[in-house]
């Protein structure tokens, strides 16, 4: 079972994932901006939207056309995708 709040407690990032998301998403967004707008996602993505294959969580959010990558045993951020 995924466990929501405590991937909204543990999610991090990494230096480099900042730029790989504003290329992927073809935004400009701060490393402020970004951390809001995924955390925002997060809280507002029902949990049916939550999936894991193999390490990875995969968070589909169709209202912002975003699907998140996390990392399932860090909780880091991999990548975003437009959907």
């Amino acid at each position: 079972m995924i466990n929501k709040k405590q991937i909204l407690e543990n999610i991090c990032y990494t230096k480099l994932v900042y730029g790989r998301i504003n290329k992927k998403l073809n935004t400009q967004f701060s490393e402020k901006q970004i951390e809001e707008f995924f955390f925002k996602i997060l809280k507002e993505t029902d949990e049916k939207f939550f999936s894991k294959i193999g390490k990875n969580y995969y968070i589909e959010n169709t209202e912002n056309s975003v699907r998140l990558t996390i990392n399932s045993n860090t909780f880091r951020i991999i990548t975003a995708d437009r959907l």
